[in-house]
């Protein structure tokens, strides 16, 4: 418990110390919403709104605020208060880094006043500790360990949430920078008896303040007992009389009547009058049988009104059920989407079922009437006189026959009834059957006009990859030819150099194979390629790198090119078997000298 042995009383601790710093003091409890307090209870600022924090956004903590165990809302995480360093006359308070996470804290017992302070400063007094939470409010008792903590209890439940907003802090007393003169607060909740004690002696407090409540709750809508019966005396007996006699006070006058006779009031001298009493009793008799026929009337009118009533609205869903049954024919069910369709359908059965009920209620209406009737010609044949018997026994037979025909037709309409619906559940299910074997056929008929097509597709694209692959073959073909007819054509122009050296120069240049601008450049764009890759290179690597400088040049025309000119390019093979590469290298030099 918080108020052991080593309790300290409000006598013994220094109340009127002075605060050093008084600003800081009300920095901190101001970012809390909270009022703050002197060390002698007084507030810091006599004009203080509690409603007008630094920090918005933070209701204000009440003191007197209703309810046990209510405790004001904690502060939003996504809104910390802003911290200061607190200064007190006997040690000074730093913030913790706010940057880090708040300090954690068990869970709150029920009816908490008690907190647990750590970290305290080995040369921390009581004194000291009194200076620095008492501002958080009233300090009931201080019980300190010899160890770095302490229990703390308060007054109120306010006040622990004020106590908890110091934890994390940097305590030092004085100046001093020695290690038992410094420490780091941890302030938690602490469980102690008599803070559960009194929160549940408020608790039992309350729980009778409720049954009180709902009892007497229960006694205002609780409804009034009867008034209490007089006692017989001649006087009442005469008002009783008279009040039998009218019909307005008769159940009243009933009561006090049956109760005199049960407590035994009838004598000798009194029975003349109870006897006049029960007679004016009896007289009411031929009044309540007259209401009891006026009231069987009005029933009979009702339910003549609500069989009538019934018979119309059967003949409504008669035809609210004709009219899905004629939109469920072919004409107007093939222009129906299917949404429409399902709801026509499940429509259509409601209204069957919804008309099946209504139908069968009336024709048990009709069956209790026959009956009623069958019993009236029955037991009215018995309390007639001997004399009638025969002649109303004859006219009963006469009814019965009539009855059982009347019948016998009802039963026959009844199966006609359900044969026609029969039939017509069956054409239906008929007709659903086949529109579904058509959705059927139609169904697969797409299924595989798709597959077909999908086919066609598929056959479509190897015909165009085969005839692209042709196309690269014949223009290879083509390539080869036209290198076979450069290589014949510069043979033959090679002997006829070499039979007609004495013609003149401007023959030769006339007979040149560079035959365009473009072809010389060409050319010496190849031969720098070339001097480059002195172990020469394939034609693909040559015209990739043409190809960079101009996308019009193909290879065949690359290759033309190069055939041509005999004595500035050399193709060689280079590889064995699958390995076999040909490969162009720069002659020039050598084709210089044999010039």
């Amino acid at each position: 418990s918080a108020d052991g042995g080593g309790n300290l009383s409000l006598d013994s601790i220094p109340m009127g110390l002075p605060m050093s710093d008084p600003a800081a003091w009300t920095t901190a409890m101001n970012n809390l919403g909270m009022a703050p307090m002197g060390m002698a209870g007084q507030p810091l600022l006599p004009d203080f709104d509690p409603a007008l924090g630094m920090m918005t956004g933070i209701p204000p903590i009440n003191p007197m605020m209703p309810g046990l165990g209510i405790v004001p809302p904690p502060i939003p995480p996504d809104m910390p208060a802003v911290k200061e360093i607190i200064h007190c006359k006997s040690c000074t308070l730093f913030p913790p880094n706010p940057h880090l996470p708040p300090p954690a804290t068990r869970e709150r017992p029920p009816g908490c006043k008690t907190v647990f302070v750590g970290g305290l400063p080995e040369n921390a007094t009581e004194q000291i500790i009194m200076e620095v939470f008492e501002q958080c409010g009233e300090v009931i008792a201080i019980r300190k360990s010899k160890k770095n903590f302490c229990h703390i209890r308060f007054a109120e439940e306010f006040m622990v949430d004020k106590a908890l907003y110091l934890s994390g802090y940097r305590i030092r007393l004085g100046s001093s920078t020695d290690k038992k003169d410094t420490g780091r607060l941890h302030v938690d909740f602490a469980q102690a008896r008599d803070d559960l004690y009194e929160w549940e002696c408020k608790q039992r407090m309350l729980a009778r303040e409720e049954r009180h409540r709902r009892r007497l709750e229960e006694e205002r809508f609780r409804p009034p007992s009867p008034p209490p019966v007089v006692h017989y005396s001649d006087h009442e007996c005469s008002v009783v009389a008279e009040k039998l006699k009218d019909d307005t006070k008769f159940s009243e006058a009933i009561q006090t009547l049956l109760t005199w006779i049960e407590r035994g009031e009838v004598n000798r001298r009194t029975a003349n009058n109870f006897y006049s009493m029960i007679q004016s009793a009896n007289s009411h008799i031929r009044r309540l049988v007259n209401e009891k026929a006026a009231h069987e009337k009005e029933m009979e009118e009702a339910k003549e009104k609500f069989k009538l009533a019934l018979s119309g609205i059967l003949v409504q869903f008669e035809q609210i059920v004709a009219v899905y049954h004629s939109a469920s024919k072919q004409k107007a069910w093939d222009h129906f989407t299917k949404a429409q369709r399902k709801n026509i359908s499940v429509w259509c059965k409601q209204a069957e079922e919804m008309r099946n009920i209504h139908n069968d209620e009336l024709m048990g209406i009709r069956r209790e009437e026959e009956m009623e009737m069958s019993d009236e010609e029955i037991e009215d044949p018995a309390e007639m006189k001997e004399t009638e018997e025969s002649a109303l026994v004859s006219q009963v037979e006469a009814l019965k026959e009539e009855n059982d025909s009347l019948r016998w037709q009802l039963d026959a309409y009844r199966n006609e009834v359900e044969l026609l619906k029969q039939e017509q559940g069956k054409a239906s299910r008929d007709e659903d059957t086949t529109k579904e074997q058509q959705m059927k056929l139609l169904q697969q008929a797409l299924q595989g006009m798709q597959k077909h097509l999908l086919k066609v597709q598929d056959e479509y694209k190897k015909r165009e990859a085969e005839l692209e692959k042709v196309r690269e073959e014949k223009l290879k073909m083509e390539t080869l030819l036209e290198n076979l007819k450069e290589q014949e054509s510069s043979t033959s122009r090679v002997c006829a150099c070499s039979q007609e050296k004495e013609c003149p120069v401007e023959k030769t240049l006339s007979n040149s194979p560079v035959k365009s601008e473009r072809e010389v450049l060409l050319v010496g764009i190849i031969s720098t390629f070339l001097h480059v890759h002195p172990f020469g290179a394939s034609i693909e690597y040559i015209c990739s790198y043409l190809q960079r400088l101009d996308s019009k040049i193909c290879t065949a025309e690359v290759e033309v090119l190069m055939t041509r000119l005999q004595n500035t390019f050399r193709q060689e093979l280079s590889g064995v078997g699958a390995s076999l590469e040909k490969r162009w290298k720069f002659c020039g030099f050598d084709g210089l000298k044999m010039t």
